[in-house]
Protein backbone atom coordinates (compact mmCIF):
# COMPACT_ATOMS: atom_id res chain seq x y z
CA UNK A 1 0.00 0.00 0.00
CA UNK A 2 1.21 3.72 -1.04
CA UNK A 3 0.66 6.38 1.48
CA UNK A 4 -1.07 9.61 -0.45
CA UNK A 5 0.43 11.84 1.43
CA UNK A 6 3.90 12.49 -0.25
CA UNK A 7 2.73 12.04 -3.51
CA UNK A 8 0.16 14.67 -2.80
CA UNK A 9 3.24 17.08 -1.41
CA UNK A 10 5.28 16.48 -4.84
CA UNK A 11 1.67 16.94 -7.23
CA UNK A 12 1.02 20.27 -5.30
CA UNK A 13 4.28 21.78 -4.91
CA UNK A 14 6.56 20.34 -7.30
CA UNK A 15 4.42 18.91 -10.52
CA UNK A 16 1.85 21.82 -11.09
CA UNK A 17 3.71 24.78 -10.20
CA UNK A 18 7.08 23.95 -12.21
CA UNK A 19 6.43 21.25 -14.40
CA UNK A 20 3.18 22.66 -15.48
CA UNK A 21 3.38 26.23 -14.59
CA UNK A 22 0.03 26.38 -13.26
CA UNK A 23 -1.12 29.35 -11.21
CA UNK A 24 -0.96 29.93 -7.83
CA UNK A 25 -4.82 30.04 -7.58
CA UNK A 26 -5.43 27.02 -10.06
CA UNK A 27 -3.20 24.89 -7.65
CA UNK A 28 -5.04 26.45 -4.34
CA UNK A 29 -8.34 24.96 -6.47
CA UNK A 30 -6.93 22.41 -7.06
CA UNK A 31 -5.80 21.74 -3.09
CA UNK A 32 -9.10 22.08 -2.24
CA UNK A 33 -10.25 19.24 -4.45
CA UNK A 34 -8.07 16.94 -2.66
CA UNK A 35 -8.90 18.08 0.85
CA UNK A 36 -12.87 17.18 0.24
CA UNK A 37 -11.50 14.06 -1.07
CA UNK A 38 -9.38 12.72 1.27
CA UNK A 39 -11.83 13.82 3.89
CA UNK A 40 -14.54 12.13 1.83
CA UNK A 41 -12.45 8.97 1.52
CA UNK A 42 -11.32 8.94 5.03
CA UNK A 43 -15.43 9.39 6.51
CA UNK A 44 -16.06 5.97 4.08
CA UNK A 45 -13.23 4.24 4.48
CA UNK A 46 -13.56 4.89 8.63
CA UNK A 47 -9.97 5.64 8.72
CA UNK A 48 -7.95 9.31 8.78
CA UNK A 49 -6.51 11.44 5.99
CA UNK A 50 -3.11 10.74 6.50
CA UNK A 51 -3.14 6.97 6.78
CA UNK A 52 -5.10 6.82 3.35
CA UNK A 53 -3.63 5.13 0.69
CA UNK A 54 -3.23 5.83 -3.42
CA UNK A 55 -4.64 2.08 -4.23
CA UNK A 56 -7.69 2.52 -1.72
CA UNK A 57 -8.39 5.41 -3.94
CA UNK A 58 -10.04 3.56 -6.72
CA UNK A 59 -12.66 4.32 -9.57
CA UNK A 60 -15.30 3.10 -7.23
CA UNK A 61 -14.91 5.71 -4.90
CA UNK A 62 -14.15 8.76 -6.80
CA UNK A 63 -17.63 8.05 -8.63
CA UNK A 64 -18.84 8.09 -5.38
CA UNK A 65 -17.43 11.51 -4.25
CA UNK A 66 -18.46 12.91 -7.04
CA UNK A 67 -22.07 11.68 -6.34
CA UNK A 68 -22.03 12.96 -2.83
CA UNK A 69 -20.45 16.56 -4.67
CA UNK A 70 -23.89 16.94 -6.19
CA UNK A 71 -26.36 14.98 -4.27
CA UNK A 72 -25.09 16.16 -0.53
CA UNK A 73 -23.19 18.98 -1.22
CA UNK A 74 -25.25 20.35 -3.76
CA UNK A 75 -22.89 21.38 -6.09
CA UNK A 76 -23.39 22.03 -9.64
CA UNK A 77 -22.12 19.96 -13.07
CA UNK A 78 -19.29 22.50 -13.87
CA UNK A 79 -18.14 22.17 -9.68
CA UNK A 80 -18.35 18.41 -10.38
CA UNK A 81 -16.16 18.63 -13.21
CA UNK A 82 -13.41 21.30 -12.06
CA UNK A 83 -13.00 18.58 -9.33
CA UNK A 84 -12.88 15.11 -11.28
CA UNK A 85 -10.26 17.15 -13.81
CA UNK A 86 -7.87 17.93 -10.43
CA UNK A 87 -8.25 13.62 -10.10
CA UNK A 88 -7.47 13.20 -13.15
CA UNK A 89 -4.38 15.51 -13.72
CA UNK A 90 -3.17 13.81 -9.80
CA UNK A 91 -3.25 9.99 -11.67
CA UNK A 92 -1.35 10.50 -14.34
CA UNK A 93 1.73 9.23 -12.12
CA UNK A 94 2.33 5.92 -14.32
CA UNK A 95 6.03 6.58 -14.16
CA UNK A 96 6.35 6.95 -10.68
CA UNK A 97 3.62 4.48 -9.74
CA UNK A 98 3.51 2.14 -12.67
CA UNK A 99 1.58 -0.76 -10.19
CA UNK A 100 -1.47 1.67 -10.51
CA UNK A 101 -1.76 2.20 -14.04
CA UNK A 102 -5.15 0.22 -14.20
CA UNK A 103 -6.41 2.08 -12.04
CA UNK A 104 -5.59 5.53 -12.65
CA UNK A 105 -6.89 4.33 -16.76
CA UNK A 106 -10.09 3.86 -15.20
CA UNK A 107 -10.12 7.25 -13.49
CA UNK A 108 -9.44 9.07 -16.56
CA UNK A 109 -12.41 7.32 -18.48
CA UNK A 110 -15.00 8.32 -16.22
CA UNK A 111 -16.44 10.99 -18.24
CA UNK A 112 -17.48 14.48 -17.18
CA UNK A 113 -21.04 15.55 -17.32
CA UNK A 114 -22.95 17.56 -19.54
CA UNK A 115 -23.27 21.27 -18.01
CA UNK A 116 -26.54 23.61 -19.25
CA UNK A 117 -25.49 26.37 -21.27
CA UNK A 118 -27.42 28.94 -18.81
CA UNK A 119 -27.63 32.58 -19.25
CA UNK A 120 -24.88 34.42 -17.47
CA UNK A 121 -26.46 36.98 -14.75
CA UNK A 122 -25.47 40.34 -14.52
CA UNK A 123 -26.15 43.87 -12.33
CA UNK A 124 -27.29 46.74 -14.73
CA UNK A 125 -25.87 50.04 -13.99
CA UNK A 126 -28.21 51.07 -11.51
CA UNK A 127 -27.86 48.03 -9.77
CA UNK A 128 -23.61 48.33 -9.88
CA UNK A 129 -23.79 51.96 -8.57
CA UNK A 130 -25.88 51.25 -5.92
CA UNK A 131 -23.55 48.30 -4.78
CA UNK A 132 -20.22 50.96 -5.31
CA UNK A 133 -22.15 53.80 -3.24
CA UNK A 134 -22.72 51.10 0.04
CA UNK A 135 -18.87 51.40 1.36
CA UNK A 136 -18.42 54.09 3.86
CA UNK A 137 -16.07 56.52 2.82
CA UNK A 138 -14.98 57.89 6.24
CA UNK A 139 -13.42 54.37 7.55
CA UNK A 140 -10.57 52.27 6.77
CA UNK A 141 -12.30 49.12 5.46
CA UNK A 142 -14.90 51.59 3.86
CA UNK A 143 -12.21 52.64 1.44
CA UNK A 144 -10.83 49.03 1.22
CA UNK A 145 -14.10 47.69 0.05
CA UNK A 146 -15.25 50.29 -2.15
CA UNK A 147 -11.65 50.10 -3.96
CA UNK A 148 -12.33 46.45 -4.32
CA UNK A 149 -15.62 46.59 -5.62
CA UNK A 150 -14.76 49.30 -7.99
CA UNK A 151 -11.75 47.20 -9.28
CA UNK A 152 -13.32 43.99 -9.54
CA UNK A 153 -15.93 45.57 -11.50
CA UNK A 154 -14.14 48.08 -13.76
CA UNK A 155 -11.28 45.19 -14.54
CA UNK A 156 -13.72 42.33 -15.00
CA UNK A 157 -11.67 40.18 -12.83
CA UNK A 158 -12.25 36.87 -11.75
CA UNK A 159 -11.83 36.31 -7.85
CA UNK A 160 -8.65 35.03 -7.94
CA UNK A 161 -7.40 37.74 -10.17
CA UNK A 162 -8.53 40.41 -7.91
CA UNK A 163 -7.28 38.59 -3.86
CA UNK A 164 -3.99 37.54 -5.83
CA UNK A 165 -2.86 41.10 -6.79
CA UNK A 166 -0.15 42.92 -4.95
CA UNK A 167 0.90 46.60 -4.91
CA UNK A 168 3.61 46.27 -7.07
CA UNK A 169 0.46 45.31 -9.59
CA UNK A 170 -0.86 48.40 -9.24
CA UNK A 171 0.59 51.94 -11.31
CA UNK A 172 -0.52 54.98 -11.00
CA UNK A 173 1.54 57.43 -12.73
CA UNK A 174 1.42 58.70 -15.67
CA UNK A 175 -1.63 56.29 -16.64
CA UNK A 176 -2.92 54.61 -14.04
CA UNK A 177 -3.04 50.95 -14.80
CA UNK A 178 -3.11 47.18 -13.58
CA UNK A 179 -1.07 44.31 -14.03
CA UNK A 180 -3.36 41.05 -13.78
CA UNK A 181 -2.34 37.44 -14.02
CA UNK A 182 -5.27 35.57 -15.37
CA UNK A 183 -6.09 31.92 -15.34
CA UNK A 184 -3.99 30.12 -17.90
CA UNK A 185 -1.19 32.03 -16.65
CA UNK A 186 -2.39 34.40 -19.42
CA UNK A 187 -1.20 38.40 -18.31
CA UNK A 188 -3.28 41.24 -19.21
CA UNK A 189 -2.58 45.07 -18.50
CA UNK A 190 -5.81 47.16 -17.85
CA UNK A 191 -6.14 50.57 -17.96
CA UNK A 192 -8.30 52.39 -15.10
CA UNK A 193 -11.21 54.72 -15.31
CA UNK A 194 -10.39 57.81 -12.95
CA UNK A 195 -13.01 56.98 -10.46
CA UNK A 196 -11.33 53.29 -9.79
CA UNK A 197 -8.05 55.17 -9.84
CA UNK A 198 -9.48 57.45 -7.45
CA UNK A 199 -11.24 55.20 -5.32
CA UNK A 200 -7.54 53.12 -4.96
CA UNK A 201 -5.48 56.05 -4.24
CA UNK A 202 -7.75 56.54 -1.64
CA UNK A 203 -7.28 53.76 -0.30
CA UNK A 204 -3.33 53.60 -0.66
CA UNK A 205 -3.55 56.75 1.82
CA UNK A 206 -4.61 54.53 4.50
CA UNK A 207 -3.86 51.28 3.77
CA UNK A 208 -0.55 51.35 6.19
CA UNK A 209 2.53 48.79 6.41
CA UNK A 210 0.62 45.41 6.86
CA UNK A 211 2.54 42.41 7.06
CA UNK A 212 1.39 41.16 3.44
CA UNK A 213 2.32 42.85 0.15
CA UNK A 214 -1.24 41.84 -0.72
CA UNK A 215 -3.06 45.33 -2.40
CA UNK A 216 -6.01 44.15 -0.05
CA UNK A 217 -5.04 42.79 2.84
CA UNK A 218 -7.95 41.39 5.59
CA UNK A 219 -8.29 42.79 9.00
CA UNK A 220 -5.27 40.57 10.00
CA UNK A 221 -3.13 41.92 8.00
CA UNK A 222 -2.90 39.03 5.32
CA UNK A 223 -4.02 38.53 2.09
CA UNK A 224 -7.90 38.83 0.79
CA UNK A 225 -9.21 35.07 0.56
CA UNK A 226 -11.68 34.17 -1.69
CA UNK A 227 -14.16 33.83 1.09
CA UNK A 228 -13.26 36.79 2.54
CA UNK A 229 -14.42 38.83 -0.96
CA UNK A 230 -17.18 36.67 -0.70
CA UNK A 231 -18.35 37.96 2.45
CA UNK A 232 -17.55 41.14 2.38
CA UNK A 233 -19.69 41.19 -1.50
CA UNK A 234 -22.93 39.77 0.36
CA UNK A 235 -22.61 42.18 2.93
CA UNK A 236 -22.65 45.15 1.09
CA UNK A 237 -25.57 43.63 -1.14
CA UNK A 238 -27.60 43.29 1.37
CA UNK A 239 -27.28 46.97 2.37
CA UNK A 240 -27.52 48.11 -1.46
CA UNK A 241 -30.70 45.91 -1.72
CA UNK A 242 -32.64 48.65 0.46
CA UNK A 243 -32.17 51.57 -2.10
CA UNK A 244 -31.84 49.15 -5.34
CA UNK A 245 -35.19 46.42 -4.39
CA UNK A 246 -34.13 44.49 -7.50
CA UNK A 247 -30.98 43.04 -5.84
CA UNK A 248 -32.85 41.54 -3.73
CA UNK A 249 -34.14 39.07 -6.23
CA UNK A 250 -30.93 38.69 -7.48
CA UNK A 251 -28.27 36.00 -6.69
CA UNK A 252 -25.11 38.13 -6.37
CA UNK A 253 -21.57 36.39 -6.46
CA UNK A 254 -18.50 37.50 -7.12
CA UNK A 255 -18.20 36.61 -11.02
CA UNK A 256 -21.41 38.92 -11.07
CA UNK A 257 -18.98 41.66 -11.05
CA UNK A 258 -16.97 40.22 -13.53
CA UNK A 259 -20.37 39.61 -15.53
CA UNK A 260 -21.37 42.89 -15.62
CA UNK A 261 -18.24 44.55 -16.90
CA UNK A 262 -18.71 42.23 -20.24
CA UNK A 263 -22.41 43.03 -20.83
CA UNK A 264 -22.05 46.83 -20.24
CA UNK A 265 -18.16 46.60 -22.39
CA UNK A 266 -20.86 44.96 -24.95
CA UNK A 267 -23.46 47.14 -24.73
CA UNK A 268 -21.26 50.20 -25.22
CA UNK A 269 -18.61 48.56 -27.77
CA UNK A 270 -20.87 46.02 -29.74
CA UNK A 271 -17.50 43.89 -30.22
CA UNK A 272 -17.30 40.98 -28.74
CA UNK A 273 -13.12 41.07 -29.50
CA UNK A 274 -13.04 43.64 -27.20
CA UNK A 275 -14.56 41.59 -24.51
CA UNK A 276 -12.62 39.18 -25.11
CA UNK A 277 -9.47 41.00 -24.76
CA UNK A 278 -10.49 43.00 -21.52
CA UNK A 279 -11.35 39.47 -19.86
CA UNK A 280 -8.54 37.39 -20.75
CA UNK A 281 -10.25 34.97 -22.76
CA UNK A 282 -8.22 32.70 -24.66
CA UNK A 283 -10.69 32.37 -27.54
CA UNK A 284 -13.89 34.33 -28.44
CA UNK A 285 -16.03 31.23 -27.97
CA UNK A 286 -15.28 31.91 -24.18
CA UNK A 287 -16.82 35.18 -24.83
CA UNK A 288 -20.09 34.12 -26.92
CA UNK A 289 -21.90 33.66 -23.66
CA UNK A 290 -22.33 37.39 -23.33
CA UNK A 291 -24.25 37.14 -26.69
CA UNK A 292 -26.72 35.04 -25.74
CA UNK A 293 -27.82 37.06 -23.04
CA UNK A 294 -27.62 40.61 -24.73
CA UNK A 295 -30.70 40.74 -26.52
CA UNK A 296 -29.32 43.71 -28.52
CA UNK A 297 -27.65 41.51 -31.20
CA UNK A 298 -30.72 39.28 -31.52
CA UNK A 299 -32.78 42.75 -32.05
CA UNK A 300 -30.13 44.21 -34.70
CA UNK A 301 -30.75 40.76 -36.44
CA UNK A 302 -34.37 40.80 -37.00
CA UNK A 303 -34.24 44.64 -38.30
CA UNK A 304 -32.10 43.40 -41.33
CA UNK A 305 -34.28 41.04 -42.29
CA UNK A 306 -37.81 41.34 -43.50
CA UNK A 307 -40.27 38.88 -42.40
CA UNK A 308 -42.16 36.38 -44.43
CA UNK A 309 -45.58 37.26 -45.96
CA UNK A 310 -48.06 35.01 -45.05
CA UNK A 311 -51.30 34.87 -47.62
CA UNK A 312 -54.38 34.23 -45.94
CA UNK A 313 -56.54 31.01 -47.07
CA UNK A 314 -58.92 27.91 -46.12
CA UNK A 315 -57.69 24.53 -45.81
CA UNK A 316 -59.35 22.55 -48.31
CA UNK A 317 -59.08 18.61 -47.80
CA UNK A 318 -59.40 16.56 -50.94
CA UNK A 319 -62.50 15.60 -52.19
CA UNK A 320 -62.01 11.81 -51.38
CA UNK A 321 -60.82 12.71 -47.88
CA UNK A 322 -63.96 14.99 -47.72
CA UNK A 323 -66.07 12.62 -48.57
CA UNK A 324 -65.05 9.78 -46.07
CA UNK A 325 -65.27 12.21 -43.31
CA UNK A 326 -68.66 12.97 -44.20
CA UNK A 327 -70.04 9.72 -44.54
CA UNK A 328 -68.60 8.99 -41.23
CA UNK A 329 -70.55 11.77 -39.66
Amino acid sequence: MTPIGPHLTVFLREYLPSQREMSVQTSDTYSYAFQLLVCFAADRLKTTPAGLSIEQLDATLVLAFLEHLEKTRGNCARTRNSRLAAIKTFFRLEYRLPSCLEQARRIRAIPVKKTDEVIVGYLNREEIQALLDVPDPSSRYGLRDRAMLHLAYAGGLRVSELVGLHLTDLVLHPQPTIHVMGKGRRERVLPLWKETAKALRDWLKVRGEPKSTALFPNARGDGMTRSGFEYILEKHIQTASAKQPSLANKQVSPHSMRHSCAMHTLQATGDIRKVALWLGHASLQSTEVYLRADPTEKLEAMASLSPPTLRRGQFRPPDKLLALLRSKG
